[in-house]
């Protein structure tokens, strides 16, 4: 913790050290420790990877519709924002059975979010994806990368086949496109004990995209980040809990009715496990091109490897489900 003097006491500047993508500084009085403004300072070549101005207008809608706190102002590298009260969740926090719901529940709300001003929205995931692929480097600085990637990193001529496929088969199975947070990990979401409600935070990914991607995400973020675990990838039991009061949330949201049936169920349940590949894939073409460009202490190269392996590991079985006739 650092601090600075001014005419009303000192300002204290506490850096968390949480974040795989930028810096975050929170700053508050000597007298009021709880009122919390946070400075995030974007990380390294950052822009090649997030659409800034698109995360400001995420950002706005989403506090417009109470989901995000207040944005004070932007500069040049980073933004300034309010502190959202509450506690960062772990990976056993989102199978808490209580906190599992307001997660749904809340990704509901969001997903029912109209901002597209009566325009057909599209799902960003191919063309960031494509573009991610576009930006994945072969060629490291270090002789020891070049070598690590040829040998663990499936080539380009693979990941391109399999991405290629997966756009032909996922964007037919009949997933809403609808308002997304896009990396609902377990730190991106914030429970706040006296008030009983769950808030996500951190938009820079947020965009149009189809429904069942940013579930399946979150579920993959249950594996965790730091030390990845995927045995902790919620079972079908878990599943069909959340799936069904995030379903009737949206439902009640979208069309004022919380019924829902089976088929509906079974449905989104395919959809997800199947868009969890997708998600597998984005996170690891993002972490290649992190891995070049990041000062942040994570080995990136690794987590693209373990990505991109759960993704080949997990295929078999989630291209056997077969959505309800």
């Amino acid at each position: 913790t650092y601090s600075s003097h001014t005419r009303c006491g000192f300002i204290f500047f506490q850096l968390f050290t949480d974040g795989t993508t930028n810096k975050l500084v929170g700053c508050y009085l000597d007298d009021s420790p709880n009122d919390v403004v946070l400075v995030r300072v974007y990380g390294n070549k950052t822009e090649l990877i997030v659409d800034r101005d698109n995360e400001l207008k995420s950002f706005q809608v989403l506090h417009a519709n109470g989901c995000a706190p207040r944005l004070y102002c932007t500069f040049l590298n980073g933004i300034c924002y309010e502190f959202m009260q509450g506690d960062a969740l772990g990976t056993q926090d989102v199978r808490d059975p209580t906190l599992l719901r307001l997660i749904a529940r809340e990704m509901a709300r969001i997903h029912a979010i109209h901002a597209h001003n009566g325009c057909i929205p599209k799902p960003n995931l191919w063309i960031k994806m494509r573009k991610y692929f576009s930006l994945v480097a072969t060629e490291f600085t270090e002789q020891a990368s070049n070598i690590r990637i040829q040998q663990e990193v499936p080539s380009k001529v693979v990941l391109e086949q399999e991405m290629v496929w997966m756009k032909e088969h996922l964007s037919t199975l009949g997933s809403p496109v609808v308002l997304c947070h896009n990396d609902l990990l377990c730190k991106n979401i914030i429970h706040n004990s006296k008030e009983g409600h769950v808030r996500f935070i951190d938009y820079e990914y947020s965009s149009y995209n189809y429904q069942a991607f940013d579930i399946g995400n979150h579920f993959n973020e249950f594996a965790g980040m730091t030390e990845p675990n995927y045995g902790l990838y919620p079972s079908r039991e878990m599943q069909m809990e959340w799936l069904k009061v995030y379903l009737q949330a949206y439902k009640l949201f979208t069309k004022n009715t919380e019924e829902v049936s089976q088929r509906e169920l079974e449905t989104l349940y395919v959809q997800v496990n199947k868009f969890a590949l997708a998600s597998h894939f984005f996170w690891g073409f993002w972490a290649l091109i992190q891995a070049k460009y990041s000062s942040i202490d994570f080995d990136f190269l690794g987590y693209a490897v373990l990505r991109f392996n759960q993704y080949f590991k997990t295929k078999p079985a989630v291209m056997a489900l077969q959505i309800p006739e």
